[in-house]
């Protein structure tokens, strides 16, 4: 059980996620196994309960009023952040679709959110949420990254570009396109968003270690094209795209056939992979494993990371999720906030 930990800075905000899926007991589980000394839950003390019966432990919570009331927190005592509590949410039942669900994981999200940019948090994990759930409480996003730019809209009211970026041992993939169908995906496609991706990967590598990173980009088409054969998109903006990259200084090359530079980055020949859609890049990532996989969003004015899976309703409550991925998500939030865990 995790031991009482006094931060030397603040402490990160972990989000209980759909509270019918098994961020809950996730959560719980890594808390269990001493992995979150230095955070504090943003959630609902229910849920946290629940979360933790499902793993037939039980643990006294610390209601706290403020991420800074953390260096207070009682040895032995999970530590929850107040706000919004709703006891009919320890209720619901598991693994179902719910739109009273989707508002409280979006509602943990936005308090997350809003208390990192206040300096009271230096980094947001995110557990799990429902895509369909969000939905049905009428949340306007299809998932977290596009809640997450909203709420980081600058004072101009400009969106920051942001980029998702799924990242294991192995291979760190960064998307041009994500939640759209792959016909919408096909019709954002253009030299800006492919540069700007660049940009985003080329300066986001700093923060964890690599500030020249070798970047490889897939390629849109089979064969990256095959100089026009099978689509010209390559020729029309991908390869254009690259080039100014290159002259931006940004170590960017390809593009390269997509069936094959995933192996080659694997092996070593690049630091990062820049894939065109949501699938093409996140396939060959997920078939590594999911355990070790990190779901980080580029371009915040914050640092965001989630595990590299979804709610898993099929398994909800039966208290065998395993929070590898969550524990390996506040590893790189550490990481990436410029702090250790203690």
């Amino acid at each position: 059980m995790s031991s009482r930990h006094v931060p030397s800075t603040p402490p990160l905000l972990i989000t209980l996620g759909d509270p019918c899926g098994i961020g809950p007991e996730i959560v719980a589980g890594a808390w269990l196994r001493g992995e979150l000394p230095d955070a504090v839950v943003v959630g609902d003390p229910g849920v946290v309960r629940r979360g933790l019966r499902a793993l037939g432990r039980e643990a006294p919570l610390a209601l706290l009023e403020s991420p800074a009331d953390l260096t207070a927190c009682p040895p032995g005592c999970l530590p929850v952040l107040l706000g919004g509590e709703d006891a009919a949410l320890a209720e619901l039942p598991w693994g179902r679709v719910d739109g009273r669900a989707g508002a409280a994981a979006a509602r943990w999200i936005t308090q997350a959110v809003r208390l990192v940019q206040a300096g009271e948090g230096r980094a947001v994990v995110t557990a799990p949420i429902h895509k369909e759930a969000l939905s049905a409480a009428g949340v306007p996003f299809p998932g977290h990254t596009e809640m997450l730019q909203w709420l980081a809209t600058g004072a101009d009211g400009q969106l920051p570009p942001v980029r998702m970026m799924l990242a294991n041992p192995e291979l760190k993939v960064v998307l041009v396109t994500i939640h759209v169908s792959l016909r919408r995906a096909l019709e954002l496609l253009d030299f800006d968003a492919v540069l700007s991706t660049l940009r985003i990967a080329h300066q986001a590598a700093a923060r964890w270690g690599q500030p020249a990173p070798r970047i490889a980009v897939a390629g849109l088409n089979p064969h990256a094209g095959e100089g026009g054969l099978f689509g010209d998109e390559e020729l029309r903006f991908i390869g254009p795209a690259i080039e100014a990259a290159r002259a931006e200084g940004i170590d960017a090359q390809g593009p390269f056939p997509p069936d094959t530079v995933f192996m080659r980055a694997r092996r070593g020949a690049f630091d990062l992979v820049v894939a065109m859609t949501h699938d093409h890049g996140l396939i060959p990532v997920k078939y590594l494993g999911v355990e070790d996989g990190v779901n980080v969003t580029l371009g915040l004015p914050f640092v965001r990371t989630s595990p590299d899976h979804g709610t898993a309703f099929d398994i909800a409550g039966q208290g065998i999720a395993d929070p590898a991925s969550l524990v390996t998500a506040a590893r790189m939030a550490r990481l990436l906030s410029g702090a250790g865990a203690g």
